[in-house]
């Protein structure tokens, strides 16, 4: 999460000057500024305030991230070692009888 352009953009979409959010959230102008411009990276806690004082609020989400190339061998791997077992097909398909069922 870039959390400079998060800052920037809910400054922008609340219609606040950086003197304005600043104010509201209890900082300074040019401490805002070096938030938005990447100089300085807010604490959670500060982020969350600024965010509070626009009107928004920090919403995270934790994604899986899936190595494909990972994925891919994992696959392979049972496929090769499904393929190792003996297997016996039956001419006719053999399912339990059901009650209730022809």
């Amino acid at each position: 999460m870039d959390i400079a352009a998060q800052l920037k953009r809910a400054r922008a979409r609340a219609g606040l000057s950086l003197r304005e959010l600043a104010e509201r959230a209890g900082t300074s102008h040019s401490t805002l500024a070096a938030y938005e411009q990447g100089r300085v990276t807010p604490n959670v806690e500060t982020a969350e305030r600024i965010l509070r004082a626009a009107g928004y609020e920090l919403n995270s989400r934790l994604v899986v991230h899936i190595d494909e190339a990972k994925r891919e061998r994992q696959i392979r791997d049972v496929l090769l070692l499904a393929g190792a077992f003996p297997t016996r097909h039956s001419p006719t398909l053999q399912a339990p009888r059901f009650p209730g069922t022809r």
